[in-house]
This record gives C-alpha cells, sequence and structure tokens, in this order.
C-alpha cells in the first residue's frame, strides 16, 4: 500500500573504497550499499504493528504500538506463560498530523513490576499476535547491543539479523532511527522492519538530526514523530524532555543526551545531566555509559567539528563523573578512541567510540583525515554492530561486528576496566560522586 513512496526517494550511493593510509584504519574493501526496505503492514486495523518495547523506571516496561483503528483500547495483557495473561494495564494513546499524513493510534502502556531474567508473554489491544519479551537480569554480567543510524535498506536488516544471532539483554542506539525526513509513512515502514527485534528486548533511543523534521513555518515544532513514537523514561529519571534522560540497569547507568537541543551551560539539559550524574553512586551503579548523536572526537572528514559545541559546554561534567564509555553515531563509520579529556589522552576520560554504521540509505562516510591521530586506535567505514559485555563491577569487553554478508566478523574489540575501580581517578569509592569533595577533586 506504499508503493507510492519511492516516487519521494532519490537515494545515490556512492562506491564503498577505502583509500586511507593510517595504521589505525583498517583495510577492509566495503561491499556498495544496498536498497531500502518497504515493510508492508499486512494486519487488520485493529491489530497491533511496530511493537517495541523500553525501560520504563525499575522493574517496569513500557510497550508502544500503533493501530490503524482508533478504537483498539491502549490495553497490554501479560504473563509467564505462553496464552496465560495473569495481569493487564492501561496506558495512554496519542496521534500527529504532518502536512496531509495522520499517523495512526499510537499506544504507550507501562507494565510491571516485572521478575528479573524471566520470559513474558504479552497482547496488545486485546487482539492480534501474542508477542514475547525477556527481561534483564538483576546482577552482572548484562550486555548491550549498540547500533547507530540504522535506517532502514538491506545492510539494515543484515546488522538486525547480525545483531540477533547472538543473545543479549538491551539494544542502545545513539540516533538516526527511520530516516524517514518528513516522509512520514517510513517511519511506518520503519517500525514494521524493527519490530521482531523490538518487541523482544528493550530498545532505548535518543534522537539524531533525522528525527529533527522541522518545516519553515508549516512544521516549526521538531521531532513531532520521534517523540510521539518513541517515548523513553525521561519523566522517570526527572527530566523535562524526551530528548534526554537516564536508566539504569543491573550495576550500570546510562545517560542518554541529547545533541539537537540546547545543551549550554544554563540550559535545562545542562541543568538536569549535571544533578543526574550527581546523584549517580558507584558503589551501586560502578559503570556510567553516556550516548549522544554527534561525536566529540572524530578524525572522519564528514561532519568534522558538529559535536564540538556540546564538547566544551558538557565534557567537564562527563570527566567529574568518571564516565567510562561515550557512544556516538552521525558519522557513518566505526571509530574507537582510547580515553581522553580535553582533545589528550587522559586515564581517567571516557574512551569514545563512533558507530554510526547501522545501515543508514546515505551510505558510509569513506574519508579519514590521511594524518590521523594518536588517540583514534581504530577506524573503518563499513556497516556494522557494536557489543558492550559487562562481566563485573570492573571488567568490560567492547567489541565492534563488521557486516560482511551473511557473516558478521569481530573486525576490533578491546578490554577495559571501570573507572569506579580506579584508585587513581577516585580518591575514594566510599563517597558519592555528588559531594562536594567529588566534584571539586579537580
Amino acid at each position: 500500500m506504499e508503493k507510492w513512496l519511492s516516487v519521494f526517494l532519490l537515494i545515490i550511493y556512492f562506491p564503498a573504497l577505502i583509500s586511507q593510509s593510517n595504521a589505525a584504519t583498517s583495510k577492509y574493501f566495503r561491499q556498495h550499499p544496498r536498497k531500502i526496505i518497504f515493510t508492508p503492514h499486512n494486519r487488520s486495523e485493529s491489530d497491533p504493528q511496530q511493537v517495541h518495547i523500553s525501560l520504563a523506571g525499575r522493574d517496569h516496561m513500557r510497550i508502544s504500538w500503533v493501530t490503524t483503528s482508533k478504537h483498539t483500547p491502549s490495553m497490554v495483557e501479560y504473563g509467564k506463560r505462553t496464552g496465560k495473561y495473569e495481569a493487564s494495564a492501561t496506558g495512554e494513546h496519542t496521534s500527529y498530523h504532518y502536512f496531509f499524513y495522520s499517523s495512526g493510534k499510537i499506544h504507550h502502556v507501562t507494565i510491571g513490576p516485572l521478575d528479573p531474567v524471566t520470559t513474558y508473554y504479552y497482547r496488545c489491544g486485546g487482539s492480534g499476535p501474542e508477542y514475547t519479551f525477556r527481561t534483564p537480569p538483576s546482577t552482572f554480567p548484562i550486555e548491550f547491543a549498540v547500533v547507530g543510524d540504522l535506517g532502514q535498506t538491506e545492510w539494515t536488516a543484515s546488522t538486525l539479523a547480525h545483531v540477533n544471532k547472538t543473545d543479549y539483554d538491551v539494544f542502545l542506539l545513539p540516533g538516526d532511527l527511520s530516516y524517514a525526513d518528513t516522509q512520514q509513512p517510513l517511519w511506518d515502514t520503519f517500525g514494521r522492519l524493527v519490530e521482531p527485534y523490538a518487541s523482544r528486548r528493550p530498545w532505548m533511543v535518543t534522537e539524531g538530526n533525522h528525527e529533527i523534521e522541522t518545516f519553515p513555518i508549516l512544521q516549526p515544532e521538531g521531532f513531532k514523530a520521534y517523540n510521539a513514537r518513541w517515548v523513553m523514561p525521561f519523566r522517570e529519571s526527572g527530566s523535562t524532555s524526551n530528548l534526554y534522560y537516564s536508566f539504569d540497569v543491573v550495576g550500570v547507568h546510562v545517560v542518554m543526551l541529547g545533541s539537537y537541543t540546547d545543551f549550554d551551560a544554563g540550559s535545562d539539559q545542562f541543568e538536569w545531566l549535571q544533578a543526574d550524574l550527581n546523584k549517580v553512586d558507584r558503589r551501586r551503579t560502578p559503570w556510567l555509559v553516556v550516548l549522544l548523536h554527534a561525536p566529540w572526537y572524530n578524525t572522519n572528514t564528514a561532519h568534522k567539528g558538529e559535536g564540538e559545541s556540546m564538547r566544551k559546554a558538557m565534557e567537564k561534567l562527563l570527566y567529574r563523573a568518571r564516565v567510562d564509555v561515550v557512544f556516538a553515531g552521525h558519522v557513518h563509520a566505526y571509530e574507537r578512541f582510547t580515553r581522553i579529556y580535553n582533545n589528550k589522552a587522559d586515564p581517567c576520560g571516557p574512551m569514545y567510540v563512533t558507530i554510526g554504521d547501522g545501515g543508514n540509505r546515505e551510505g558510509l562516510a569513506l574519508t579519514f583525515e590521511d594524518d590521523g591521530s594518536p588517540l583514534s586506535l581504530f577506524r573503518e567505514p563499513s556497516f556494522g554492530h557494536g557489543r558492550l559485555r559487562i562481566l563485573d563491577q570492573t571488567r568490560a569487553h567492547w567489541s565492534w561486528h563488521r557486516n560482511n554478508d551473511s557473516d558478521s566478523v569481530v573486525a576490533d574489540q578491546v578490554w577495559f576496566e571501570s573507572l569506579s575501580s580506579s584508585k587513581e581517578c577516585y580518591e575514594t569509592l566510599n563517597s558519592q560522586v555528588g559531594s562536594t569533595s567529588s566534584n571539586d577533586e579537580l
């Protein structure tokens, strides 16, 4: 029913040639990009579609979906046995208009409390297919799949298939989801494409530039579709905006920042981030992970310097909080840096990773600076995904998996330790990061 979408799309692909000579640059030769996938809607008007789940505070999960019918109730039935729904919850719904497009009824229902490491079966709106998800564990280890700039191409499908081959607990996406770019039906096709994955594990996302979708005078409000469809636990974390929030899972505090809303000192986001980091107790959450869209460190020629203003405004907050790793997207390539603070290697700074290579329609950012940087340890313009496996309070393993047709090849990996275990970087582990002594130590 959405074949007419092709009229609006002009996709230009570039041959994926890698010509860099820097030692930190992989010599793998990238295959050509692939076409967009349009996932049709084959269910009834009352049946759920575009089902995805997200963490919603302690022991709770938010179930989100869309129906064509405006009469379907915002209700979720769930239980621990297939077809046996021992509990139910009701929630809220919304919809939006964008020029001549009208969305379906968008439902959001929070369920819980839920047991850890438990498979739940659920049904949305009182009819349609049964879905299943597994809750994250309550103790280490925990594994995150990390994918940026996802889109909905054949490479996207390849990336998601590779992610799904190995089990994980939570999916992290640092911006640029559907690449609808004002063509609202592409939000629907994206939701249907990712449903088999996003309905089974929580997807935690933040916005990228492709979610803005403003149009002078006629559509001045940004993030209209994103905020309606992908509600994250911002209220649960004390934020006033769906564009930035945080959550805890096992012993990890994850902060999702907004590159495209105000971030300067004194802004709502800056004040929220400062307060959020001050509340982190590294005895309870020894790991601190941050995601944002526009990278603060980047040796690719694409989007060079676009994250610099945000870095200057917020980097000190992350450094003083002893953030362990920062994931970014935006640049359609993979790059891993050493631990950095203020453009210098620093053992107490975060490790920075750019992973904007999920499969987007714009193709890869092929060109890295010839002279590179001693801070950049590995870089390659290929589609793929990352895995962050945190084994315990101190040890974690990061790996980047390159898409290679039917295979997923581990092309880069590193073991690293939490800064909360570093005596050199923390004067004491018995005081909270938000205390005066901890924040004034530098």
